[in-house]
């Protein structure tokens, strides 16, 4: 039997991974990671998810080569690489996991177009989201743009598919050449930050597992109360998994409705979770129905929006010297971890957006490329939601004030004093606002404002009166100034 080729994306799986598990009950198979940089794709991965990339391939063939066949490796154009394995091999079938970034999705349909009329056989699957966005629609047909309704939908249509287990032998031609991945120079040999990184996370399909286990057993309890405190290990850190497919929505999702079933976990918490990886459907849905959100708010009112242009608040806000400890905390475990607390993420993109007034894209950015789960989907629509011009987005007038926000949510300053070691010796009355603090407080812990630890870039009041005035501005019946209120 001729054999089938599977195409790898981001779906470092062997488990649930429905191409792979299609092409093992065929017959031979000849998995296959094209790392084609010849096209320009808009969003190439940035620095800490090339360093995952390259350990996921790194997993990945390890497992392939225990079920009995390699992995091919090769670099170049996607379609020219597979007519060569094609030839090579007489292969007369192409089949991989549907993708959704939108370049991603245009060169994929490109790429079956032209495999195609070469009378190649094509045979695309779906694992990457739990609903189809083409079946997820309002009364009159048209995309959700409102999440609340959106979660209804999905939740009253059918349940997603159970995950299917992994095939237990992959059989192969073993003569194909492949790359060595160390040619393809995908993080630089003599930097530091990939191996901080490697302190911080394992990475693989069965990683990815055991993260999950952790969480059900450990975690899923109390995540209702604890998954806004980043001073807590509350949350499921399975973003960065998910992103490159070493665990399916599927599976997380049926394994977090078999937790349901034990009496120890409350319905909030399991309802609350399942919202939350809905809030990843409800990103892409949108990204898949409007594939201009990358640049474009979805609100035509912030199209010209007149952005702030500050190289020096830019770079506090990113090297973590803002003066506002929690923001600082945030852009500092980013930097060092690759990966950020939700509740951070959404008070460290506000104080960017709002009190800088810099251009949400600008962060988008960074994120994409400092963030290990850096998602295209997730990122934009994260961005968009906090600048206000995204889909049931944060209304303009809502400005999270940092020090609020730390002493509801780090009340001790316990994430504050782990990221923020300057501060570590400081009273916690005034951990979250240390330019209060009486000067003997100060001496005391060894900080000198300005020197030691930066005295606050702006005044949160002057910052939030300023972005008020701005945002009030926009013409659109969409944005409704109500009385600001203080968060």
């Amino acid at each position: 039997m001729k054999p089938t080729i599977v195409l790898f994306g981001d779906d470092f799986r062997l488990c649930d991974n429905r191409a792979l598990i299609w092409a093992a009950q065929r017959g031979p198979v000849i998995p296959i990671y094209i790392l084609d940089d010849t096209n320009l794709n808009p969003f190439p991965p940035g620095g800490a998810a090339r360093w995952w990339l390259q350990e996921s391939i790194k997993d990945l063939s390890a497992s392939i080569l225990k079920r009995g066949t390699s992995l091919i490796l090769r670099r170049g154009d996607r379609y020219n690489v597979l007519q060569d394995i094609i030839n090579t091999t007489g292969a007369i079938t192409v089949t991989w996991n549907r993708r959704y970034e939108p370049f991603l999705k245009k060169q994929d349909e490109t790429l079956a177009a032209a495999l195609s009329s070469n009378n190649i056989d094509i045979k695309i699957h779906d694992g990457f989201l739990l609903f189809d966005p083409t079946l997820i629609h309002t009364q009159s047909g048209t995309p959700y743009k409102v999440f609340t309704p959106f979660s209804r939908a999905c939740l009253s249509t059918q349940a997603p598919p159970p995950p299917l287990p992994a095939p237990l032998k992959i059989t192969g031609p073993s003569n194909l050449i492949s790359d060595p991945l160390e040619s393809w120079k995908l993080v630089p040999t003599t930097a530091q930050w990939p191996k901080i990184l490697a302190t911080h996370w394992h990475i693989g399909e069965i990683a990815a597992q055991k993260q999950l286990k952790k969480f059900t057993d450990d975690i899923l309890s109390s995540y209702n109360i604890k998954r806004d405190r980043p001073d807590h290990d509350g949350t499921s850190r399975l973003s960065p998994y998910l992103h490159f497919g070493q665990i399916s929505p599927q599976h997380i999702w049926h394994t977090i409705h078999k937790a349901a079933l034990s009496t120890s976990i409350s319905n909030a918490s399991i309802e609350r979770y399942l919202l939350e990886i809905l809030w990843r459907e409800f990103s892409w849905h949108l990204l898949s129905h409007f594939p201009d959100l990358t640049h474009k708010p979805l609100l035509d009112s912030f199209i010209n929006f007149p952005w702030r242009r500050d190289e020096t608040g830019v770079n506090a806000w990113k090297t973590g010297q803002t003066g506002y400890p929690l923001v600082d905390a945030g852009m500092r475990q980013l930097w060092q971890t690759g990966w950020m607390h939700n509740r951070v993420r959404m008070i460290t993109a506000s104080f960017l957006v709002k009190h800088l007034l810099i251009d949400w894209r600008v962060g988008a950015s960074w994120f994409w490329d400092t963030l290990v789960d850096a998602d295209l989907g997730n990122n934009t629509g994260g961005w968009q939601w906090v600048a206000g011009c995204g889909a049931d987005s944060a209304p303009y007038y809502r400005i999270f004030n940092p020090v609020i926000q730390g002493n509801k949510f780090d009340p001790d300053g316990t994430y504050v004093r782990r990221y923020v070691p300057e501060l570590a010796k400081l009273n916690t009355r005034w951990i979250h606002e240390p330019w209060k603090a009486p000067l003997n407080e100060l001496e005391k812990a060894n900080i000198v404002l300005g020197k030691t630890y930066p005295i606050p870039i702006i005044a949160h009041d002057k910052a939030r009166e300023r972005a008020l005035l701005a945002f009030s501005h926009l013409k659109s019946t969409e944005v409704k100034p109500v009385f600001p209120r203080k968060t």
